[in-house]
This record gives structure tokens, sequence and C-alpha cells, in this order.
């Protein structure tokens, strides 16, 4: 007999644990486990998950490619690679201001982000998040609809994945290569990249919520410029 869902949502979620797991959610790179298998049937129970995600006029027109073969994984390995020292050859000093990361923590940011650059091809599993369409980069709207509809499922797939012990890193850098991956891959010239998620269980035991510049100093109210009273 299959599982009965609930058809609708009750009321009294334990919000510290909801808080928790929307606070705590975050790449992970240095602290996956690259020696421990990660069980297919446990990818596809996030990918279910994912499948719940808001999606433009219900089209469902995200498309998911799991990666374990590890020939694969060393070919986006390269791809990755190249596209990183790409872009860190290219990359300005960015401009935080005064509430933005301190120096020590982009110092780790950086070497969190080449560890993952070394290592990727040994992490067990890359799933990437794809739409089947190819929106018009002129059109704002058809370029904001196509990710609205993809960006949800992927953020979907790792609070699913965190809740059941696995660590992801968002990246997209690879995208600068994005046609060398679609050929690594076979993918149709009518799907569009968006996200490669590379997973593995994580290491340790807790995740803090990160620090963060507050919301109340990047939100204006009604108007560009307006304070809430």
């Amino acid at each position: 007999m299959p599982v009965q869902r609930d058809r609708e949502v009750k009321p009294g979620l334990e919000l510290s644990v909801c808080d928790r797991l929307l606070t705590t959610t975050r790449s992970v790179r240095k602290r996956l486990d690259l020696g421990r298998p990660v069980p297919a049937d446990l990818i596809e129970e996030c990918l279910e998950i994912a499948v719940q995600a808001p999606t433009g006029t219900n089209t469902q027109r995200w498309r998911f490619v799991v990666v374990t073969d590890a020939a694969v994984r060393a070919k986006l390995a390269e791809i990755y690679k190249e596209s990183f020292n790409k872009y860190w050859a290219e990359a300005k000093e960015p401009e935080y201001g005064v509430a933005g990361p301190g120096a020590a923590e982009t110092v780790r940011m950086t070497e969190s982000a080449r560890y993952l650059v070394d290592h990727l091809q040994d992490v067990p599993v890359h799933v990437l998040f794809c739409v089947e369409e190819r929106p018009n980069p002129e059109s704002l709207f058809e370029v904001a609809t196509s990710f609205g509809t993809i960006m949800p499922a992927a953020w979907s797939f790792m609070l699913a994945a965190r809740a059941r012990g696995l660590g992801c890193c968002w990246t997209t850098v690879h995208l600068l290569n994005a046609d060398k991956a679609a050929r690594v891959l076979g993918l149709p010239a009518t799907t569009t990249q968006a996200v490669l998620l590379p997973v593995a269980h994580f290491v340790g035991e807790t995740f803090r919520s990160a620090p963060r510049i507050p919301a109340r100093k990047l939100t204006w109210w009604n108007k560009w410029g307006l304070r809430r009273n």
C-alpha cells in the first residue's frame, strides 16, 4: 500500500527545529567525508523532497543529473579547477564594507574554496541541477522565471540532505565552462545548468549560524531608502 501523504499542512511545526535547520545549512567543503559512500536511496529521498519546491506555473521543468562514476567526477573536477583558476585570476577584491566578513573570515573562505578545488573528484556524489529550457538572456522575466524554477529545488535538496547527515556545497563556478560539462554529461542543447552540489556525509557533530549582516540593515520598507519606524 502506498504511503498516505498528509493532504494539508498542519500547524504547530517545531520552530526551534525548523529554524536550526534553516540557519545551519550552508556550503560544506572541508568537512565532507571523502571516504564514506552515500547510498543512492538517500540521494533519491532528497530529490523527492526537492520536487516539492515552488516551480514557475507548475511546469516542473527541473532536471537532475546524479554523478557517482569516479571517471566522470574526475572530468567534472578538471572543468571545475580550470574554471576556478580562471575566475580567481580575474576576480577583484570584494568590497564587503564595514559590516561584511572580516579578513580572517575571508581567508578561511578562500582556503575552503581551494580545498574543494583540490578534492572535488573525491566527493562521492555530484548532483547537477538543470532546467529544461533556454531562457532569452535579454529578458529579465524569462531568466528570473527559469532560475526561479530550479533554485528552490536545489535549496530544498540541501535542507533535506542536512537533515539526513549529508553536507553539500553550492557551486556555480564550473558554469564558466558549462559547454564542456554539458559534453561530459551528454546534456541536450535545450537544458540550462544552474548549480552543482557536491554531496557527502559530513564530519563532526554541529554547525553554527554564520556571521551575517543583520537583515534590518539591508531592508527598506515601502520605498527604497526608507526604514521601518
